[in-house]
């Protein structure tokens, strides 16, 4: 399960590319979104790799 967590940011900027798509927004328009989808997703990583250090694994 820990080997698909990179589909996670994948997926979540497709998602925000897809209703930027809809909405008839251009990608500059949702740049702030895609930071945000970014800060969020490195926030986690980093979360991960500290319970991991922590763990030992």
């Amino acid at each position: 399960m820990v080997r698909l967590l990179f589909l996670l940011p994948l997926l979540m900027f497709a998602a925000w590319f897809w209703f930027l798509q809809v909405q008839g927004l251009s990608i500059k328009q949702g740049w702030k979104g895609f930071m945000y989808i970014a800060i969020f997703n490195a926030t986690i990583g980093i979360l991960l790799l500290g319970i991991m250090w922590l763990t030992k694994l």
